[in-house]
């Protein structure tokens, strides 16, 4: 979505050359009845094979085998170290590219031709073994994305009419009520119309804490607008329930649940290639045929230098080895599918290398404001009495007026005063609004106002006290949406509602900053004085306020190409900015389809906290992804003259196959990556 995904096409060129030869790592594939024999283990079982057979052969005549016995031992090493680097060469050599692996069958041949057999066959058998240990290592990786997929159960207990019945769970529709009993795990997404139970989110959601669920209070306005169901009552496929037994209406088919695109998109982000990616595909491109041209010049060598052909072109093959770039191939992806499959096991959904490894060089963040930052509903903060007047009779009056409108402050005055009275009267009548100003009713046999200050120079009465106008603008000054409350001739006060941030958004705030992220700002359709309120609260830098949607995706656009920035939003009415941004960031995406598409990384919960971790992996990645395309250039390096300078092939093979799986096992530890705490 964001300004990096020039970089973040889709290339399924890894399935041949140095994908799989140093590449993806997924040797299983291979497509022959030797594979089909043997199973998934076919070129690991080929690669011991080659080892044995090379010991025979080079041991074989110290006790006493004949000659020709071990020559076929060493023949046999040849073909079962070879077989899966030549047909993958072949593949490679068919399309026009002179891939890893024909660079190693190259060294290999060469040696045989200057009868150094058992050399050339500890060559293919090495860069055998490296391979399948890479497979292995990087199926780990794979397969805590594919483990995804069985945390849903393959069957559901269904009640339809007066009958239960089990059925396999993509035989699920859409509005199925299924009974999940304690500790089972759930088979769809929906929510629950009977019981209550706490449910473990974490293989979604990422959220630490079991989800207190309830019922939904009304089944048929929860079944038509499914994505407005509190998290109270939402639940997901592949969760844990607790103790309690939980009845949940189905709202979405087996294919379309959250863990079911989590499992796709998460698949589909190992075929998105990262910046580095593109680079490392480019720069083998030349470096390759680059090579061959080297090996060539010192095969030739010995026409200026006082040396036999034989050393000359046994110099060029130790070249080939040293010079074939398999550490700088697996590098990167290797970090990229280890970084994703983490990020998935925490409740992060990262679509790619791309989105991976740019929000690992970002250091600036943008955030939305209500519903990121927020709660994203209202809540009474302040209450000023005037004029010797008690706080529980200005909430008594304000409320009782208050019960008789629709408008968000007016219930969420009423919500948050009952906390705080014993009662709310129900006696107020002659309910009137005056659009734009406030409201008016009558209420113990008094006319009440309640609104802005501009109401009191519009309707007859006492005009407004100079100290409450002051007092009122203080509160407007930090934030607070104010009423002013008057019945008769008397003012009785102020209130002021604001939405308050999330608890957890000031240590989130914090957080970042320990991470590294050096400016953090705020976009926001409220007026500045309220996005200056908020942004000073959680501790961010700067606050844009009074922004239309469109002004906010200007604003995305100019920070973007300024610096470089994410957008923190809620996939819904932040989609556009997103979409601008360099990442797009969408919190709770695990219950909305629009988060899911629109963003780069989807924090599937609606919580903030998942934020430093998702930063902190993929600063990690990209530490590691330096890390490996340093030493694995740095071993081509050093490489590269030892055998133009002697080093013979095995040692320069044993160096080579060390480093590359040095650079696998070090991205591996990215999925042992633990949350910044």
């Amino acid at each position: 979505m964001g300004a990096e995904h020039t970089a973040d096409d889709h290339d399924h060129d890894h399935d041949h050359g140095e994908g799989k030869a140093h590449g993806s790592g997924d040797g299983h594939n291979h497509d022959d009845i030797i594979s089909r024999i043997l199973g998934p283990r076919a070129e690991v079982i080929f690669a011991v094979l080659a080892g044995m057979f090379l010991l025979v052969g080079w041991l074989g005549p110290k006790f006493g085998l004949g000659e020709p016995i071990a020559f076929g031992a060493l023949l046999a090493a040849y073909f079962f170290g070879g077989y899966y680097a030549l047909r993958e060469a072949l593949g490679s050599v068919f399309q026009g590219r002179f891939q890893i692996d024909f660079l190693m069958l190259v060294a290999a041949t060469g040696a045989a031709i200057l009868g150094e057999w058992a050399e050339g066959a500890f060559l293919l058998f090495l860069f055998a073994i490296g391979h399948a240990l890479e497979n292995f290592a990087m199926t780990r990786a794979r397969n805590a994305i594919t483990a995804l997929a069985d945390l849903a159960p393959d069957e559901a207990l269904v009640r339809r009419g007066t009958e239960s019945l089990i059925v396999p769970i993509d035989e699920l529709i859409i509005g199925d009520i299924v009974v999940v009993r304690s500790n089972e795990r759930l088979p769809a997404d929906g929510f629950v119309v009977r019981g209550e139970s706490a449910v473990n989110q974490a293989p979604i959601t990422g959220e630490s804490a079991p989800v207190d669920k309830q019922p939904v209070s009304d089944a048929a306005l929860a079944a038509a607008n499914p994505d407005t169901v509190s998290n109270d009552s939402r639940v997901f496929a592949g969760s844990i329930n607790g103790a309690g037994s939980l009845d949940i209406q189905v709202t979405r088919l087996a294919g379309e649940t959250a863990l079911a695109r989590v499992v796709q998109m998460v698949s589909e982000a190992e075929t998105r290639q990262s910046p580095t990616q593109s680079f490392t595909k480019k720069f083998e491109r030349v470096f390759v045929p680059s090579v061959i041209v080297l090996a060539i010049l010192v095969a030739l060598s010995f026409l200026v230098l006082d040396e036999t052909p034989s050393e000359s072109f046994y110099r060029a093959m130790a070249v080939l080895v040293a010079a074939s770039p398999c550490a700088l191939a697996i590098a990167t992806p290797s970090a990229i599918l280890s970084g994703v499959a983490r990020a998935a096991r925490g409740g992060v959904l990262i679509k790619g290398g791309a989105p991976l490894e740019s929000l690992g060089k970002l250091d600036a963040i943008a955030f939305d404001k209500t519903g990121t930052l927020t709660e994203g509903e209202p809540r009474l903060t302040d209450i000023q009495p005037y004029g010797g007047v008690t706080e529980e009779e200005l909430l008594r009056v304000s409320a009782a007026v208050e019960t008789l409108s629709d408008h968000p402050l007016a219930q969420a005055v009423v919500r948050d005063a009952a906390d705080r009275l014993p009662s709310i009267p129900d006696t107020a009548s002659g309910f009137g609004s005056i659009t734009g100003r406030g409201v008016t009713a009558e209420f113990e046999g008094q006319t009440v106002h309640i609104g802005k200050a501009a109401l009191f120079s519009e309707v007859s009465g006492l005009p407004l006290p100079k100290d409450l106008r002051a007092s009122v603008e203080r509160l407007s000054e930090n934030g607070r949406t104010t009423m002013i409350v008057r019945q008769g001739d008397r003012y009785l006060g102020a209130i002021g509602l604001m939405d308050t941030p999330r608890e957890a958004s000031k240590p989130v705030i914090a957080k970042l900053r320990e991470l590294g992220i050096k400016r953090m700002m705020m976009i926001s359709g409220d007026n500045q004085n309220v996005a200056d309120a908020v942004a000073r609260d959680v501790g961010l830098d700067t606050a844009f306020g009074d922004l239309m949607p469109d002004d906010k995706v200007t604003k995305i656009k100019t920070l973007s190409s300024e610096q470089g920035v994410a957008m923190v939003g809620d996939g819904v009415n932040d989609a556009p900015a997103m979409a601008n941004a360099t990442v797009g960031i969408a919190m709770g995406a695990a219950g909305s389809d629009v988060a899911l598409e629109t963003a780069d990384i989807a924090l599937m919960a609606d919580d903030l906290e998942t934020l430093p971790f998702a930063v902190g992996l993929s600063r990690a990645t990209s530490r590691i992804i330096r890390q490996n395309l340093w030493a694995s250039l740095g071993i081509v390096a050093f490489l590269i003259p030892a055998t133009l300078l002697g080093l013979r092939i095995g040692p320069a093979v044993l160096i080579h196959e060390g480093s590359t799986l040095i650079v696998v096992f070090n991205a591996l530890r990215l999925l042992a990556y633990r949350d910044p705490s």
